[in-house]
């Protein structure tokens, strides 16, 4: 029993490092061909990538034997149960929990409110996505009951979230669109996504490829609007003294790796996780009324989970913030933008084909398309479009160009694009942006933007430093419609060309 435990556990351990090794060797080449230096903190760099890579492995075997299973059953019971009340609160409540303890989420949070001086409470901007999570799941469950056309929605999203930015603090803008990004990641696609495809499937009348898509889309565009409401009322009314010292303590919690703030923090993980247990086993017990199935076996995973995630969030922090601030800082020093762009474009393009969550969308895509959308050619394309992103994110963040002017034009093009693109390719390109953004990606590029923002004269890091995650979001929905407009073209193209010898036949 030992043994094959510890099989599967380094069959894991080399999937998660295996899942940091492209970003490994662009840091490498960056650090050894372009900027030629070591740096400083070179042994903490790499016991914080361990740490992540142990971290990362726990964490997904958790939520596979100990969250995965209970909460897809979970799904099916309800499609089936036909309640709409318990199926919507189901879906509210599944939206928060995942993403309030967001590994990523934890992460920006936490930065943002140490670099704010405290104006930005992390909890309460947690607690602010995960409400507006729960609530577009929500929504978007209830779109695919009333099986309306998905792009309504998210078109009515994005005048809402360019409305508001005229009115939101210019403090929170950046940091708003990220969020969008940061909420869609290892522990919420995989249970939106079961939950989205089957109801469709279930539901006479759905497509699942159709409608089964979409939720992860809600889930990325309802926080923008949320956190800029927040920011609204934070910087109006908000107190900063009480805050800061908040912040302060979170941010000493994570930094300082004594014995007991290791604890602290644990404890403060086991906080996090709680949620999704007792929305869970409130659901599995008391509305479905069915024990759960192989129960100690899900106490083990969900004991991982814990482990897994602490580990996770420490490594972030000894790691990969660090050698993302290093080389921003050693780009900045070189006076050379192009290396920016090209080690932003590099960076997005290595971590979103590595990206697990990404692997399991175009799988499920390239099933339910009944082959018409390629599964490898898919995640090129994503890819192309978060490397796209976080190299135009980074001329804009050198440049000193508002953030926003970039989103609004980029919201254009993606409705113009919904016009022309296959039906079928629509939901899984909203999709896109928010499964590009992972728990690995995101604390990096962070670290790129903030970096950036700090060593360049005139920037101010809450203001400019925030907005990379936001591009890398966006761009993929252009480019897998994009992908998606050029396989409709060559296959109409291929059935001209078919008719045309059928006629010189006959």
């Amino acid at each position: 029993m030992i043994k094959e435990s510890l099989k599967i556990f380094i069959c894991d351990l080399k999937k998660s490092s295996i899942d940091l090794l492209p970003i490994i060797a662009v840091v490498a080449f960056f650090q050894i061909v372009i900027i030629k230096t070591v740096p400083d903190n070179l042994i903490s760099i790499c016991i914080g990538l361990s740490i992540v890579a142990i971290g990362l492995a726990l964490f997904i075997r958790g939520l596979e034997i100990g969250i995965f299973p209970v909460g897809e059953n979970l799904a099916n019971d309800f499609a089936k149960k036909g309640s709409i009340f318990w199926l919507l609160s189901f879906s509210f409540l599944i939206g928060f929990s995942t993403t309030i303890a967001e590994p990523a989420l934890i992460a920006i949070a936490n930065k943002a409110a140490i670099i704010s001086d405290g104006r930005i409470d992390a909890f309460y901007l947690r607690l602010t996505v995960a409400f507006s999570v729960g609530f577009a799941i929500a929504l978007g469950v209830l779109r695919i009951l009333l099986g309306h056309p998905i792009q309504y929605y998210i078109i009515a999203g994005y005048i809402i979230v360019v409305s508001v930015t005229f009115f939101a603090p210019i403090e929170i803008i950046g940091l708003a669109y990220d969020s969008g990004g940061v909420t869609t990641s290892t522990v919420t696609v995989p249970l939106v996504a079961a939950l989205g495809i089957g109801l469709s499937s279930s539901i006479k009348g759905r497509n699942p490829a159709i409608d089964g898509f979409g939720l992860i889309a809600f889930a990325s565009l309802t926080p923008m609007i949320f956190v800029q409401v927040f920011g609204i009322l934070v910087y109006n009314f908000g107190s900063t003294t009480e805050v800061l010292n908040e912040a302060i303590q979170t941010g000493s919690i994570i930094n300082r790796f004594g014995m007991y703030n290791l604890m602290i923090e644990f404890f403060g993980v086991i906080k996090d996780v709680l949620p999704i247990l007792l929305v869970i086993g409130f659901f599995q017990y008391i509305i479905i009324k069915k024990p759960i199935p192989h129960l100690k076996k899900v106490i083990v995973g969900v004991i991982l989970l814990i482990v897994g995630l602490d580990a996770f969030i420490v490594g972030l922090e000894l790691g990969l913030f660090p050698i993302g601030e290093s080389i921003a800082y050693a780009l900045t020093s070189m006076g050379n933008n192009y290396l920016i762009y090209l080690f932003g474009f590099m960076i997005g393009f290595s971590t979103t084909m590595a990206e697990p969550a990404l692997i399991a969308i175009a799988m499920k895509a390239s099933d339910i398309s009944k082959g018409n959308i390629n599964q490898n050619t898919l995640r090129i394309a994503v890819a192309i479009g978060v490397a796209c992103g976080i190299s135009l994110g980074a001329y804009r963040l050198v440049s000193g160009t508002p953030l926003h002017y970039y989103i609004i034009v980029g919201y254009i093009i993606v409705i113009i694009m919904t016009y022309f693109a296959p039906k079928y390719i629509v939901p899984i390109a909203y999709d896109s942006g928010g499964v590009t953004t992972s728990t690995v990606t995101v604390p990096l590029v962070a670290a790129l933007g903030l970096g950036l923002a700090e060593n360049i004269e005139g920037r101010n890091p809450l203001i400019d430093g925030f907005g990379l995650i936001a591009f890398a979001s966006l761009f993929p929905m252009i480019t897998v419609m994009g992908y998606g407009i050029i396989a409709q073209y060559q296959n109409n193209k291929k059935k001209v060309s078919l008719l045309k010898a059928e006629a010189l036949v006959e």
